[in-house]
């Protein structure tokens, strides 16, 4: 695993200076620790820090091919390199090195951008090509591994995996991006497609962009996306068991490394999956890690436990507290825009647990996404059936007024929140499901920004993307394209991003099996009834893991990680809540109405609304609006 950055300058041949890739690369160690290097040619430069993982003394990057015609940064891993290298070798290509690296050259020089769709693995990588005289940046299917890039005054492009590496460059100009602020306060996140510095573009997953001296930029390509339009002819119990042969041979073919492995073991479904797969594999005790919470009602470490002991894994544990408040400032750090899904933190906290016994570690990441493990996406699909017996007229001319005199009721679930559920309802499917995905709901956004804020955002809505994805998604039913939307935008912009900058922070390296992309698409080809039957999400997944996990583990309440800071907010953190009433930072940056802050944060401590994940979400704009533009 790794870091890279470069500079490639798009009119003439300007020569590049080393000093500045290594000032790029000097806030990006984390990723890096066991080498770094840097390449600099007529008009381009390459940089990158090495965490060692595969062929731990060869491979140092950047990586030259034989004739020093193609030259290679990349972050990431490539699952199938040894089939790739094989055949490789019979088209004629030879090998100097026993890593990934190299495979990824030769791919290049074989199929051009075609190797992408030979590439089984996570990767954010740049190829520069002298003879063909361009410059290749792509990102994996799913968006694992990231990649920001930014066009400067000089006439070049530059990149790095982090935007604080991009920051380094002073040709950068750092001005604040209202419509990140207002897709931020929507979903907590910055999505893939905005960035909260102006300029700042990050590539989306699955996509490349190819970069040729003297001429135009062009848009990025998307060269994989999944497809849920395919439906295949299996019984339940044939899914079932294709689906158990392509889950064991993505944890194997993520358990090959030259270093200490584990696993994240969270007593849920998806790590309990892993950790039972990777048991079977392995002639050695499992080595898991969980993390608990000091509040009983979230703590899930029992169930870990119950697990750990079934493999007979090496189990470790370690309890989070609001006394964990205190590492706010170097999440914040990492994470450079704002991020305010709170799992952040637990997740910083099991990654450097996991990090004092392996180098990598396997997650169950992805198999909500893939199989409608959400709630919300249970709900989505209950209530399109619902939308399709309720005329138009009724639910927009009934249920919408009447959701607005029904009385609040935060504290219970979604069910019998009847005014979320008629709310809902009298929106269409794509309005309603971007509205569940979110955070803060438009109305509340409303509120909090002044007029001068609504002005200069000119009429941006953050749920318009999600509108758009479900749109366009190649679906078959309305679940498939709630799944579409959230593999398109959920998983990179908040999963996978907060699973990369935490564990990167640490120096460790996350897999993610259940992303494989194999998995992706024969869950996308299952049809809505095998992902969602009697009211539960993952349904075949589960009923494909009968032979391995306990009942109760399988079909217990889906809990998740969850901080929670909202009791947090009420009690250790109390004060720190009520200064982001007076904040500076929120009141200098002349976007927001700071008395509708205060009556926030009083709401909350009085007990009348739950707005936890609300505060949380100014704590951590106010740190990256500091840091970011010394507001």
């Amino acid at each position: 695993m790794c870091g890279i950055a470069g500079i490639y300058h798009l009119e003439t041949a300007k020569p590049v200076d080393p000093a500045r890739l290594r000032a790029m690369l000097s806030p990006m160690q984390h990723r890096g620790p066991d080498g770094s290097g840097e390449w600099t040619a007529a008009g381009v430069g390459l940089g990158h820090l090495r965490l060692s993982i595969i062929d731990l003394e060869g491979s140092p990057q950047p990586m030259a091919s034989d004739d020093e015609a193609v030259t290679l940064t990349y972050n990431g891993e490539i699952y199938n390199f040894r089939e790739l290298r094989t055949e490789l070798e019979d088209r004629g290509h030879r090998f100097r090195t026993s890593g990934d690296t190299e495979v990824v050259i030769a791919a290049w020089r074989q199929w051009g951008p075609d190797c992408l769709s030979r590439l089984n693995g996570m990767f954010a990588f740049a190829i520069h090509d002298h003879q063909r005289g361009c410059l290749f940046l792509a990102r994996d299917r799913l968006g694992v591994k990231p990649l920001h890039y930014a066009r400067l005054s000089d006439g070049s492009m530059a990149f790095a995996s982090e935007l604080k590496g991009l920051l380094r460059n002073p040709l950068l100009r750092q001005e604040a991006n209202l419509t990140a602020i207002e897709d931020f306060l929507a979903f907590a996140y910055v999505p893939d497609d905005n960035c909260i510095v102006a300029g700042v573009e990050k590539l989306a997953a699955g996509h490349f962009l190819l970069l040729e001296r003297g001429k135009p930029v062009p848009a990025p390509t998307r060269w994989w996306a999944p497809d849920f339009s395919k439906r295949i002819r299996a019984s339940e119990a044939e899914a079932a068991e294709h689906l158990v042969h392509l889950m064991r041979a993505a944890v194997t073919d993520r358990m090959v490394a030259d270093v200490p492995l584990g696993a994240f073991l969270s007593g849920g479904v998806d790590s309990s999956a892993v950790v039972a797969l990777m048991a079977e594999a392995s002639a050695k005790a499992v080595k898991t890690c969980t993390i608990g919470f000091d509040q009983a009602a979230l703590d899930e470490t029992q169930y870990a436990q119950q697990i750990a002991a079934r493999f007979a894994t090496d189990h470790r544990t370690r309890t989070v507290s609001a006394s964990d408040f205190g590492l706010v400032d170097t999440i914040a750090d990492h994470f450079d825009e704002p991020f305010a899904d709170a799992s952040a933190l637990p997740t910083y906290r099991v990654c450097e647990l996991a990090r004092e016994g392996v180098t990598v570690a396997l997650s169950g990441d992805g198999a909500d996404e893939a199989f409608a493990g959400y709630r919300r996406l249970v709900f989505q699909h209950q209530e399109e059936r619902l939308r399709g017996l309720i005329p138009g007229f009724m639910r927009r001319g009934v249920l919408g007024p009447l959701a607005k005199v029904w009385p609040q009721m935060d504290w219970a679930p979604r069910p019998l929140r009847a005014r979320a559920t008629l709310a809902s309802l009298s929106k269409s499917g794509a309005e309603g499901y971007a509205e569940a995905v979110g955070v803060t709901g438009v109305r509340q956004r409303s509120r909090l920004f002044n007029d001068a804020a609504h002005h200069a955002l000119g009429g941006h809505v953050a749920e318009a993307r999600y509108w758009k994805a479900m749109a366009e998604a190649p679906a078959r039913e309305p679940l498939d394209r709630a799944q579409y939307a959230d593999l398109m935008i959920w998983l990179p912009g908040d999963i996978l991003t907060k699973t990369d900058r935490m564990s990167m922070a640490v120096g460790l390296e996350a897999r993610e099996p259940l992303l494989d992309y194999r998995l992706i698409e024969f869950a996308a080809s299952l049809p809505a009834s095998m992902r969602v039957k009697r009211g539960t999400g993952k349904a075949i997944m589960k009923h494909a893991m009968e032979r391995y996990l306990p009942h109760d583990i399988l079909y217990r309440p889906k809990m998740g990680f969850v901080t929670p800071v909202s009791q947090w907010f009420r009690g250790a953190l109390v004060e720190q809540a009520r200064g982001l009433a007076t904040s500076s930072t929120l009141a200098r940056s002349g976007w927001f109405d700071m008395a509708e802050i205060e009556r926030i944060v009083a709401a909350h401590q009085s007990g009348r609304r739950d707005h936890g994940r609300l505060i949380w979400q100014f704590f951590m704009l106010e740190k990256s609006l500091a840091k970011l533009f010394g507001i």
